[in-house]
């Protein structure tokens, strides 16, 4: 940590005019992270230039954990606390989980502090996220997987999995380009860009679920509040039951759904 010496207003008037709203909280954050004077200068000015402060950092706090996020990588937003706390909620004891589209691995790790799992596995396509995530789950024994949704876990696993959880990207293509640009520019375009409705992964998802559920496991997913009805019907459609979870304080949709008996 720099000297407390270091001129503090200076930097919360040089963050503020760079457009960062929570500039006093920011500037604390990266005196709190620099080892050094010049170390500093380096982490003000990638903050400035538009990189997310979480990328800036090298971390994001999530669900009271604070979680690797490499630069590159999506940074969990805290509205996906939802998802983690409908998931529990709906699941039951010793649960097999699997969390696809896991990003840094933030959703697993929050879930593996919040459950006693018989399994715990994560999936990403992204090499990046896939190695940011193998790094905040192997001191817990957590395998991440490289590759499409459900494709590389093991075969033994089809139909045996109480939980699953996916924070899929849900953005519609055409709305990608008016995502705030620390979004836009420094995250991804595939754990972004939902295709041309923002559902076309979370109905693959829905497509193969029903497959690798359990009877009676669960599909709990992150979508926006006007998509929800969508998905509940592509849902309906591979013959799983659905609900909407809704929270003010956090402004996040989930859908729940089941697999019946």
């Amino acid at each position: 940590m720099v000297s407390p010496r270091t001129d503090r207003p200076t930097l919360v008037q040089r963050l503020r005019a760079a457009g960062c709203v929570y500039a006093e909280d920011e500037a604390e954050l990266l005196l709190a992270a620099a080892a050094s004077t010049g170390a500093l200068a380096g982490l003000v000015e990638r903050r400035i230039a538009g990189e997310p402060l979480e990328h800036v950092l090298g971390w994001a706090e999530f669900c009271g954990l604070r979680v690797r996020v490499d630069t590159g990588v999506f940074v969990p937003r805290s509205r996906t606390a939802l998802v983690v706390e409908a998931a529990v909620a709906a699941t039951g004891p010793a649960p097999a989980v699997v969390d696809l589209c896991c990003g840094s691995g933030a959703t697993t790790l929050a879930l593996a502090h919040r459950l006693d799992c018989r399994w715990l596995a994560a999936v990403d396509l992204d090499p990046a996220a896939v190695a940011c995530a193998r790094g905040n789950l192997a001191p817990l024994g957590v395998p991440v997987f490289q590759g499409d949704l459900f494709d590389p876990l093991p075969e033994r696993w089809r139909g045996r999995l109480d939980l699953v959880v996916t924070n899929a990207p849900y953005v519609p293509s055409g709305a990608v380009a008016m995502m705030p640009a620390e979004a836009r520019l420094h995250e991804a375009r595939l754990a972004l860009d939902g295709g041309p409705d923002g559902l076309a992964v979370l109905r693959r998802v829905a497509a193969q679920a029903a497959r690798w559920l359990a009877p009676g496991g669960h599909l709990a997913v992150e979508v926006a509040a006007e998509q929800a009805g969508a998905l509940r019907a592509a849902l309906r459609g591979y013959g799983l039951e659905s609900r909407v979870v809704r929270s003010a304080d956090l402004d996040a949709t989930a859908v729940v759904a089941r697999r019946p008996h």
